[in-house]
């Protein structure tokens, strides 16, 4: 369970004093993430999504992935949304550390998306890209480009202990990843929009969660992320999956010629990002330890993938 900081009935009562919500009915941590210490909340007036912030995100980056949310929410956008406290602020503390409190949403994530899905991801991308046009904070992708090398390298023994030649392939990776498209349309963008991170009933989409790796970074890129996260099955793409994100995508934000041009290097690069933090937590986990690493050979499999693809149209685009 990733739990890392559980709270006693009296730290959640004195914490529940910060807001105008009630008492609380229910408390009961969630397996949900690996990053933070996620609760489902129940109080007299309603459900609600504690989140204590552990491990990667850091205390100054939390107002940005607030601002997001609020401006999703305020733009009818089906995020979570922040619960002011009395004093009118988002963000409090417990145990020393920073936490908050958002609305709950409805939904299931899909453990296989099918196409009707991809095509419903896609939709609702490009409306929340739509939602976020002009937000005025901006944050760094902290795990962009210039990240990789420095979790990848290091970690290139383990790598080859997965797979005999790994090492030396992602090594040509990121040499060839150095030429990193520029100048491409840039926006808030989500950046970690993964099937576990969408609910759905149905093929609907009823929300998006898990803002904790949102940025300001090219909008393509995070439609590679999501080709990456919702168009594979095993090591295979699907391009009918492709066709219908992508598709979806463009009725309501059409790409860009260099957009287009870019999905190839920016897919590579999405599963280089996945695949470069996973290698990482999977040396830096002990053994025994209650959360379990991803493996990182999926995205090593995708990789293989991104190195024999050279069109747009290779991604359905």
């Amino acid at each position: 369970m990733a739990v890392y900081t559980d709270l006693t009935d009296e730290e959640l009562a004195e914490l529940l004093q910060r807001y105008d919500l009630g008492r609380a009915l229910a408390f009961k941590g969630v397996a949900e993430g690996v990053e933070n210490s996620n609760f489902l909340l129940e109080t007299e007036t309603g459900r609600y999504f504690l989140t204590i912030y552990e491990k990667r995100v850091k205390r100054e980056d939390l107002p940005f992935f607030m601002g997001v949310m609020e401006a999703l929410g305020a733009a009818s956008f089906p995020a979570p949304r922040p619960v002011h406290l009395k004093d009118g602020g988002f963000l409090t503390e417990v145990r020393g550390k920073a936490c908050a409190i958002v609305s709950f949403l409805t939904g299931v994530s899909p453990f296989r998306p099918n196409p009707a899905q991809c095509r419903a991801i896609g939709t609702t991308l490009a409306a929340m890209h739509g939602a976020l046009d002009g937000f005025p904070m901006e944050r760094k992708n902290a795990l962009g480009p210039s990240s990789w090398p420095g979790l990848v390298t290091p970690r290139l023994e383990e790598a080859e202990k997965l797979q005999l030649g790994l090492a030396a392939l992602v090594e040509a990776d990121l040499k060839e990843l150095q030429d990193w498209p520029s100048g491409l349309p840039e926006g808030a963008i989500h950046a970690d929009l993964f099937p576990d991170n969408a609910l759905f009933l149905g093929d609907e989409v009823t929300g998006v969660i898990d803002f904790y790796f949102a940025c300001t970074d090219a909008r393509a890129y995070d439609i590679a992320v999501c080709l990456n996260a919702w168009c594979f099955e095993g090591r295979e793409y699907n391009l009918t999956k492709g066709r219908a994100l992508i598709g979806a995508y463009e009725r309501a934000r059409p790409l860009s010629a260099a957009e287009r041009e870019a999905i190839p290097l920016l897919a590579r690069g999405a599963a280089m990002r996945f695949f470069a933090t996973r290698l990482w937590d999977w040396a830096a986990t002990p053994a025994g330890a209650l959360v379990r690493p991803k493996d990182p050979r999926e995205y090593a499999d995708k990789l293989a993938f991104h190195r024999r693809a050279t069109r747009a149209s290779d991604y359905g685009a």
